[in-house]
């Protein structure tokens, strides 16, 4: 009689390793510059939240740990993510992003509001180039350098990727990055562009703006745009590998 077990034991694997590598992201301190400024900002905070406690440390990812599709953004929002402690949540751009996300089937709510709101994503992961709120959103590159391996050490805690779906230039710089670090070279290297796809032997990398207040309040990246890129992304982790 065939048992399910093995499986189920593999799953709790990988969860236990995701874990244990959330772990090693939240304990960072590689990067003096970032902690310095995410930890002033907890203690002083925005005066509309100054009734809540933030949270002030690295930005782990979060989502479906069987994911087939990877959201990479940039880096935790000062008031946003280093305040609740999730990725896109407690700001605009986090609701900006779930509406898109709800709309093809990766996210139960339309809304990312706070870490225990109930928003859970079905077959996708968030995660960042930079785990820290840098200041003025421009993280150093010798900052981005420092956590690509936060990133290595999550997506090989998600074994059943097939695309990247990178929010701005750094994600997708940093998503190029990633497959190199995993002996996936491309010469040139492509363009980024909203909408741009490339095929890989390992993983499709996927562009899109930003979904930033400085993207979305001045046209250059609608709802509707936004909601055509998670439709492409949609498309493509449902075509069968050769």
């Amino acid at each position: 009689m065939r048992t399910n077990k093995p499986n189920r034991t593999k799953r709790h694997a990988d969860l236990n390793r995701l874990d244990l590598v959330r772990r090693d992201i939240v304990a960072c301190t590689k990067c003096s510059r970032l902690r310095t400024y995410c930890e002033r900002i907890a203690r002083e905070k925005k005066s509309a939240h100054r009734d809540e406690i933030y949270w002030g440390r690295p930005v782990p990812g979060f989502g479906d740990p069987n994911a087939r599709l990877l959201v990479l953004g940039l880096a935790p929002a000062a008031h946003g993510a280093n305040r609740t402690g999730r990725a896109f949540t407690g700001d605009g751009s986090g609701d900006f992003l779930m509406t898109a996300m709800h709309a093809s089937g990766f996210a139960n709510l339309t809304t990312s509001r706070r870490a225990d709101d109930g928003l859970t994503l079905s077959d996708a992961y968030i995660a960042a180039a930079v785990r820290c709120a840098p200041p003025d959103n421009k993280p150093s590159p010798v900052e981005i350098a420092a956590c690509h391996s936060h990133l290595v050490a999550e997506v090989a805690s998600l074994p059943h990727l097939r695309a990247i779906l990178c929010l701005g230039r750094i994600a997708f710089e940093a998503a190029w990055r990633l497959l190199a670090s995993g002996g996936v070279v491309v010469r040139p290297r492509p363009l980024f562009g909203h909408g741009t796809i490339y095929r890989t032997s390992s993983l499709t990398v996927i562009g899109s703006y930003h979904p930033s207040r400085q993207n979305t309040n001045t046209g250059k990246l609608t709802a509707s745009m936004l909601a055509s890129v998670f439709r492409l992304a949609r498309r493509e982790i449902n075509r069968s590998r050769v």
